[in-house]
């Protein structure tokens, strides 16, 4: 006879539940891979997230909008730079660049109105970004070129010079006799 006793159930009686526990997606699953994906390819927002259409995959889509945008910026901020002959830091290849690229990507988002927006926020971010990166670029080479960057005295890792070096190793010599024998 069974009894209804809990204790005495049989092992078979008892089932475990046989559901995996799905962990959602990493970080790097999410934004790192499509992000690259999309900046590699340039229009792989269309071809990966057809697999997916429950859930559209919002940072591709953003990695590759961002990309034509730049691509457009960059590429007319050139066409303009070849046209003018002008030199590569001429912030006014910049201007007109922002301006034609974004006329166009405004024209095709928002109509005429989106024209004149877009070209106007297109020029001035566009410059800006120009500019800042042509003064870190300044900044960054007079900072490589300084000599007066130095250790402290007390710093115990220091750079010595042959003369410093020469003194240093007639010191050990004389401070350390028996290792000068097991060296020669």
């Amino acid at each position: 006879m069974k009894s209804n006793d809990p204790k005495k159930l049989p092992e078979e009686a008892i089932q475990l539940p046989t559901t995996s526990i799905q962990h959602p997606p990493s970080l790097s699953e999410r934004l790192l891979i499509p992000t690259f994906l999309a900046g590699v390819t340039g229009g792989g927002a269309g071809l990966l997230s057809k697999h997916r259409k429950a859930h559209p995959n919002i940072p591709v889509t953003y990695a590759t909008n961002f990309a034509i945008v730049a691509g457009c910026y960059c590429g007319a901020r050139e066409l303009v730079r070849e046209t003018r002959k002008s030199e590569q830091g001429d912030l006014m290849n910049s201007v007109i660049g922002g301006l034609f690229s974004g006329a166009l990507l405004g024209r095709l988002q928002g109509g005429p109105r989106g024209a004149f927006r877009y070209s106007i926020a297109f020029a001035t971010l566009g410059t800006a970004f120009d500019y800042a990166s042509l003064r870190a670029k300044l900044l960054l080479e007079s900072v490589r070129n300084i000599d007066s960057i130095t250790l402290p005295v007390w710093f115990p890792i220091q750079i010595l010079d042959e003369e410093a070096l020469a003194k240093k190793k007639a010191q050990e010599r004389k401070l350390f006799p028996r290792l000068n024998k097991e060296e020669s």
